[in-house]
Order: C-alpha cells, then sequence, then structure tokens
C-alpha cells in the first residue's frame, strides 16, 4: 500500500496531492523567474511612468497617458482641470503621460482638449469629455479619455491612465484599496487583455496566499477559524506606512519591522488569549466569536488612530515594463518574486524541518504528538507566529499592488482569505495556495464579462460550484461522516 504523508491540516495527503502542490510551486516559481528576468531581456528602452506628481499627506494627483488608436503616445495635447483649487492644465509628454498636482480634496472636472490631439484621432465616447473624478489626498485618480473608433467598436488604443488593469488605486470614499476599472466598455475581450487580467489573476493569487496560508494553518493545528486575521493583514500594511511616511524609514527596512511586529503580535495573542482560553476548555464556537469581536475592535482602533482614508506606504510612481502585451510594474514583480520566495520557504519549513515535521503531527492527532514527546503548545506557539508574520508581510505588499492600504484593508479581502482556504482543503497549507491562485484567476478574468464591482461575488460562485463537485476542496481528502 502506499503510504501517504501527514498534511498541516490535520489530515493526510496522499503522494498525487503533494506531486500537485509541489507542481504549483514549482510553476509559480517559473512564472516569477520569467516576469522578474523579462524585463532585462526586453529590447529597447523601459518606459518608465512620470514622477511630475507624487502623492502624499497633502497632494493628491489627477493622472493619465493618452494613446493613439494603434496604441502609439499623443504628444503634446491638452488638457484642463476645473474645481476647489480653481483652473490647472497639463500637457502630455513624449511618452503620453500627464498628471496634475491638487492640494484640495474633492470633485475635478478633465476636459481633453481635442484640437491638440493628432490628426485623424477622435475620442472613442465624445459624451465623457469633460470627465469628473474625486481626488483624496495622498493617492492618485486617473481620468481617462480613449481614442479610436466609437463605443462598441473595439480598438487598442485610449487613454490607460496608469494602465488600470494593471496598477491598482485607492478608494477615496471608504479607504479601501481596491483595484481599478477598466479603461472603457468598449474593450472587448482581446488576447492582450486576457494576458494581462492572466498576470494580474496570478499576481493577486500569490499576494493572497501569503496571507491565507497562515490562516490555514492556524485553522489546522487549533481548529479556529480566525476572524481576526484580516486584521493581521491590515496591521502589516499600516505599520509600513507608519515606517516610510510618519518615521521616515526606507521601505525594506519599514517592511522588515512590520512582519517583525506583526509575528510578535501572533506570538502575543497566543500567549496572552488563546492558550488561557485553550487551558480552560473554551470551546471552539465561544474562540470564534472572540476573534470576531477582537476584529472588529482592533479594526476600529486603526480607523480611529489613522482616519478612514487609504494610506500610501510609497508615494513615488512606480516604474513599469512591457512584456508583450502585458504591462507591470517593478514594484510589482519585486512583489511577486518575494511572496513565491516566502512560499517556497514556508513549504521547507514544514515538509523539511523537524519544526515543520512536529507541527503537522500536532494538526493531525494532538494527542499523539503529545505522547511522543511534541510540545503541543510549542508549535501551536509556532504557527501563531509564523501565521500573523505571513499576514503582516501579505499587507506590506497588497498594501504596494493596490497603491495604498486602509484601515480596512484586510478585512476588506477576509472573505476571499476564507474562500481560498475552502476551496484548497480546510487546514490544508498547500491548498490555500492552490486556492489562493485559483481565486485571483477568477476575480480578475471574470470583470472580462461582469462590472468590476461584482468580481469577488464571481470568486465564491466558484467556490460554491467546486465543493459541490469535490467537497473535500482542490487538494482535501474526502473523509468518512457517520
Amino acid at each position: 500500500m502506499r503510504s501517504a504523508v501527514l498534511d498541516p491540516g490535520g489530515t493526510t495527503t496522499p503522494p498525487l496531492a503533494r506531486r500537485i502542490a509541489a507542481l504549483l510551486l514549482l510553476a509559480l516559481t517559473s512564472v516569477t523567474l520569467m516576469l522578474v528576468a523579462g524585463p532585462a531581456r526586453a529590447q529597447g528602452p523601459v518606459t518608465s511612468a512620470t514622477a511630475a506628481c507624487v502623492a502624499d499627506a497633502a497632494t493628491g494627483c489627477i493622472v493619465g497617458t493618452l494613446r493613439t488608436a494603434a496604441g502609439e503616445p499623443v504628444v503634446g495635447a491638452t488638457l484642463s482641470v476645473v474645481g476647489p483649487e480653481g483652473d490647472l492644465t497639463a500637457t502630455s509628454d513624449a511618452t503620453g503621460r500627464w498628471s496634475i498636482a491638487v492640494t484640495e480634496p474633492g470633485e475635478y472636472e478633465v476636459t481633453l482638449d481635442v484640437a491638440t490631439i493628432p490628426a485623424g484621432e477622435s475620442l472613442r465616447d465624445p459624451s465623457q469629455n469633460p470627465r469628473t473624478v474625486t481626488v483624496a489626498l495622498g493617492a492618485s485618480q486617473a481620468a481617462l479619455f480613449a481614442l479610436g473608433a466609437p463605443t462598441g467598436g473595439g480598438g487598442g488604443g485610449g487613454d490607460t491612465g496608469d494602465d488600470p488593469s494593471s496598477s491598482p488605486t485607492t478608494d477615496a470614499e471608504n479607504g479601501t484599496a481596491v483595484p481599478e476599472a477598466p479603461a472603457s466598455s468598449g474593450s472587448g475581450v482581446t488576447a492582450a487583455r486576457v494576458a494581462q487580467l492572466t498576470v494580474n489573476g496570478l499576481v493577486f493569487g500569490t499576494l493572497l496566499a501569503l496571507a491565507s496560508v497562515g490562516l490555514s494553518l492556524i485553522y489546522g493545528t487549533t481548529g479556529l477559524s480566525n476572524f481576526a486575521h484580516g486584521e493581521q493583514v491590515s496591521l502589516g500594511g499600516i505599520l509600513a506606512y507608519v515606517g516610510t511616511q510618519l518615521v521616515g524609514l526606507p521601505l525594506i527596512p519599514s517592511a522588515i519591522i512590520a512582519v517583525a511586529l506583526g509575528a510578535a503580535t501572533g506570538w502575543l495573542q497566543d500567549a496572552g488569549l488563546w492558550k488561557p482560553l485553550r487551558r480552560r476548555g473554551v470551546g471552539m464556537i465561544q474562540q470564534m466569536i472572540v476573534t470576531i469581536g477582537l476584529s472588529m475592535a482592533i479594526s476600529y482602533v486603526f480607523q480611529f488612530f489613522f482616519g478612514a482614508g487609504p494610506l500610501r506606504i510609497v508615494t513615488a510612481t512606480p516604474t513599469s515594463v512591457s512584456l508583450g502585451p502585458v504591462r507591470i510594474t517593478t514594484t510589482t514583480l519585486w512583489s511577486l518574486a518575494i511572496a513565491a520566495i516566502v512560499l517556497g520557504g514556508v513549504a521547507f519549513f514544514l515538509l523539511g524541518t523537524r519544526a515543520g515535521r512536529a507541527t503537522r503531527a500536532v494538526a493531525d492527532n494532538p494527542a499523539l504528538a503529545a505522547a511522543s514527546g511534541i510540545s503541543v503548545n510549542g508549535m501551536i506557539r509556532i504557527v501563531w507566529t509564523l501565521g500573523a508574520g505571513l499576514a503582516a508581510l501579505g499587507g506590506v505588499l497588497i498594501g504596494l499592488y493596490f497603491g495604498a492600504t486602509s484601515w480596512y484593508s484586510g478585512g476588506a479581502l477576509l472573505l476571499l482569505m476564507f474562500a481560498a482556504v475552502t476551496l484548497g482543503g480546510l487546514g490544508a497549507a498547500f491548498g490555500a495556495l492552490a486556492g489562493s491562485i485559483v481565486i485571483g484567476l477568477v476575480v480578475e478574468l471574470s470583470s472580462l464579462w461582469i462590472p468590476t464591482d461584482m468580481r469577488y461575488a464571481s470568486a465564491l460562485v466558484i467556490l460554491i460550484l467546486v465543493l459541490l463537485v469535490r467537497p473535500q476542496g482542490i487538494l482535501g481528502r474526502a473523509t468518512r461522516v457517520g
């Protein structure tokens, strides 16, 4: 009989599932290496985003990029802006980019002077000129003007802003970081757009996996569904913001400190709260209710001290590179590489170290693990520390990917994290990785057919459909009930 391998989720993982997980990690690493190495091999100069306007606590930016129907930059086009700050103007540069800095938040009306665009070009939707945008201090808001055939006629040109499909911004109303919607409803389904959204989905899924793996490990070893895990994600982003914007540290030291402090909060939570509750025999339902209350308390503490607006970890506009039809920022490439390396490290920890094997033993059978001389509480403490640290790192990288973090950025992703964990197989760390990748791809690619605001709902629909066919999840193992 073929032997089975213990999985962190408290079940046994057959060799086939382990091979699938290894292939997923290998594929993710390969894609990351190709994306990171791609810009170095790309021919021709790399076009960087304009740094004319840098958003900070006292400045907001209105930005955009004008391109012809053939995709060439529009140089010298004039745009006028009217709003709380008065009348302002901007001119597109050699890359077609333009930006305007404002110091007063509010609604601004942006008008493109069609007399200054190249001969033969026209607005795809003239009714969208002028456009009204809402600007918040500390954030960049794109004003999009698509050039080309009239609406419904397709075409690849237009104003892509800061490439909304690959450069998410923030929701100025509630401070939640969200990807910006595609530029125009007339773009349709094209190979270039599918490629862009596929890469976006892989990136988002990988970053989501950092947080989801920690959530899965905690569930696997303790049986607790931690509804306060989203606040650990928010904490990482907020601590990075404090380091870069309030203390003035460079990004890398700020991120390292944020992850270390996030991991420390996981250690403190288990030492001061969860271990005493376990020792007193408090049931899982009661502990889960505690996590819900803890989530609400922490999130409103964040809002009280940092406000409801977006918090930009880095205010400089990132450099973007083109890899065929795909545009991606260098910050996103580095985030993807870091996430892949860390996830690979977690896999090695679980499969190749004594502490990892002990963690899996505790997840499988705590009583038997204790009888074998393993410190069950010690392993649970390690899992809480590791899970909180991974969530904090995810918060930092997601904040960089979305352009900003906020008091509720982790809470907004909590449902997707639970969906990824459930889809991959409850308590299975490798299943959380697989589920996160699926969720990321579904969320991004679904915007080809449904409104952007409904993308997250599409991921939950896929979750339901998969569970109807395979109730144990992608990498979970079926168990007998009754």
